[in-house]
């Protein structure tokens, strides 16, 4: 039942993650703001490099199972320093 409870979808996240993962978009979206600063930081310090993880988790997401998405995005809001490589609190 992807879309239910806080109505995140896991293509929109995907993409933001793949696109502009280094920005930290994707976890601004998902809800983890903690998390999307962290990343944002981390890509200006380091010249960029630190997008690859932008990249990563927003391929991670798009491989995810829609229940296994459901799960960790719209039947519970995230930490706030959750990022998507991370086992769920």
């Amino acid at each position: 039942m992807e879309g239910q409870g806080r109505g995140k979808q896991k293509i929109v996240a995907g993409l933001l993650g793949v696109l502009l993962g280094g920005l930290g978009v994707h976890h601004f979206y998902l809800g983890s703001t903690m998390a999307g600063v962290i990343e944002l930081i981390a890509t200006f310090v380091t010249c960029g490099v630190a997008s690859l993880v932008g990249l990563i988790e927003g391929i991670l997401i798009l491989v995810m199972s829609d229940a296994d998405f459901d799960a960790r995005y719209n039947q519970r809001t995230p930490g706030s320093t959750e990022f998507v490589f991370m086992k769920p609190q």
